[in-house]
C-alpha cells in the first residue's frame, strides 16, 4: 500500500480501472478542498489579526508609548 500522497492524480494507464482511480480522484479532490479552506481562514485570520498584532508589538517596545501615541498617524 502506497502511504504517500501526491498532489496530482495518476493518469489513466493500462492498470489504473474503476475503483482505484475515483480513490486518487476522491483523495486529490479531499487535499484540494483542504487547502482552499485553510487559505481561506488563514486570510480571515491575517485580515483581523495584522493591526492588534501591531498595536502588540508596539505596546511591547522599549519607550512605553501611549495608546493614543500609538494609533496617531504622526
Amino acid at each position: 500500500m502506497d502511504s504517500t500522497l501526491s498532489l496530482k492524480p495518476r493518469g489513466q494507464g493500462k492498470g489504473s480501472k474503476g475503483a482505484s482511480s475515483s480513490n486518487d480522484k476522491s483523495k486529490y479532490q479531499l487535499l484540494k478542498e483542504w487547502g482552499n479552506w485553510s487559505l481561506k481562514k488563514a486570510k480571515v485570520a491575517t485580515h483581523y489579526g495584522f493591526i492588534p498584532l501591531v498595536i502588540l508589538v508596539g505596546m511591547n517596545s522599549d519607550p512605553k508609548p501611549h495608546l493614543f501615541q500609538l494609533l496617531s498617524p504622526v
